[in-house]
């Protein structure tokens, strides 16, 4: 008898409620406590979530000190679109705070982007559906990872995972359009 296949959202739930699993954990982003992440933090102790209002710099720059306190931040970034307010503290400090400090500071975060929907009804119209994940290679030194497929979903975040354990953040990009 053959496993069930999981959906892409339901592999997303459970990507995330494994990485809730450690009490290190905290998930930041807006529209968390009652959207719970489109719904993909449903499984996630509330005590974990970090309501932010909506400032991806802010975001960014939050789960960058909660990290250098010995904490495992996940940032939920609902729209690739806004990523591009949060690049200072991206490019900047999150990937440059270890070679700035010369070592003694090695923040690591996961970053989830979503990507709007373009099949599906309801279009999200251009300014929300823009994928910025060949500009972001090029802009940082840690992974940039498409979840392309539910299948791939479960061993990306579980590279992520470990990248976050080692000091290495991870950016995850995910697609509304298979949710």
């Amino acid at each position: 008898m053959t496993a069930p296949v999981l959906t892409y959202k339901d592999a997303l739930i459970a990507a995330n409620t494994a990485l809730g699993d450690d009490a290190r954990r905290r998930f930041v982003g807006y529209g968390l406590k009652k959207g719970r992440a489109l719904g993909t933090l449903k499984a996630v102790n509330e005590t974990q979530i970090v309501e932010t209002p909506v400032a991806e710099n802010l975001m960014v720059g939050l789960a960058t000190g909660l990290s250098l306190r010995g904490l495992l931040p996940v940032i939920f970034i609902e729209r690739m679109d806004f990523i591009l307010n949060a690049l200072d503290a991206i490019v900047n400090h999150l990937d440059k705070l270890d070679a700035m400090s010369g070592g003694a500071f090695r923040p690591a975060v996961i970053l989830r982007a979503v990507v709007g929907n373009r099949n599906k009804p309801l279009y999200t119209g251009v300014t929300h559906t823009q994928d910025f994940t060949e500009a972001l290679r090029t802009m940082v030194s840690f992974p940039v990872l498409r979840l392309a497929t539910a299948e791939n979903v479960e061993p990306m975040y579980r590279q992520a995972d470990q990248n976050q354990q080692s000091g290495l953040s991870t950016l995850l990009i995910e697609y509304n359009d298979l949710v």
